[in-house]
């Protein structure tokens, strides 16, 4: 899982990032919004979780919140802010966080809420897809091709829901393995393949083109309509 920590205090960075790491996350980290990498928002959802300081130096972390909610990304928000007053928490609220937490914070609460909001995260897809003659129903994990059912299995399903949370952008092979199969091995990785040639033996003739595609060297991404529904 990959996460992403933006704060102005190295020393709160240092330390959030540390044991992030250690809980068995991918941290990437800046001191200021100028400092990240545009290509890092652009791939926002292949981040598990997004963990902002309100106050930064020059800026804010809600604008920068605003901003991937702007750019249409799902991935959870938790706000850091020595700001506890309700008014704060609401404004992060507002702005599209999903938690607050106040400093000084446990480091250890601030890892359980970190892990929480992620398994929220994976069980946000619901709606339904539909290409072509294809129809994903994530609600009930019910897959059709007309009038017919197509046997889906809960494996792929469950790449099917990491990739449908991405939105058409490429997930990491790492990342789809890890929150998949809980592994980045060769034993995981040779599942994966499977799997995948599995869906789009399934997928992609009703769908009447391929619909997962793979982007060589750096993961998958599921092309089609955004699902719609109640999200």
């Amino acid at each position: 899982m990959r996460a992403l920590v933006l704060d102005d205090d190295a020393e709160t960075r240092e330390v959030v990032s540390r044991a992030l790491a250690r809980d068995g996350f991918d941290v990437a980290s800046a001191a200021s919004p100028a400092e990240l990498d545009a290509s890092l928002l652009d791939e926002g959802e292949a981040f598990a979780i997004f963990i902002l300081d309100v106050m930064l130096d020059g800026a804010s972390g809600i604008d920068v919140c605003r901003d991937l909610r702007r750019r249409g990304l799902r991935t959870p928000v938790l706000f850091l802010s020595a700001r506890g007053a309700v008014d704060a928490r609401v404004d992060g609220l507002e702005a599209g966080a999903d938690d607050y937490l106040a400093k000084p914070f446990a480091v250890r609460e601030l890892v359980l809420r970190a892990r929480a909001l992620v398994r929220r995260g994976d069980a946000r897809v619901d709606g339904t897809l539909r290409v072509g003659e294809l129809t994903l129903d994530f609600d009930r994990r019910v897959a059709r091709s007309g009038e017919s059912t197509l046997p889906i299995t809960a494996r792929e399903w469950d790449v099917l829901r990491v990739l449908a949370m991405a939105e058409g952008r490429v997930v990491p092979t790492e990342t789809l393995l890890e929150r998949v199969w809980g592994e980045t091995d060769e034993r995981a990785r040779a599942s994966l393949e499977v799997i995948v040639s599995r869906i789009r033996r399934k997928l992609d003739a009703p769908a009447g083109r391929p619909l997962l595609r793979t982007v060589r060297g750096s993961g998958y991404a599921l092309d089609g309509p955004k699902t719609d529904g109640d999200r």
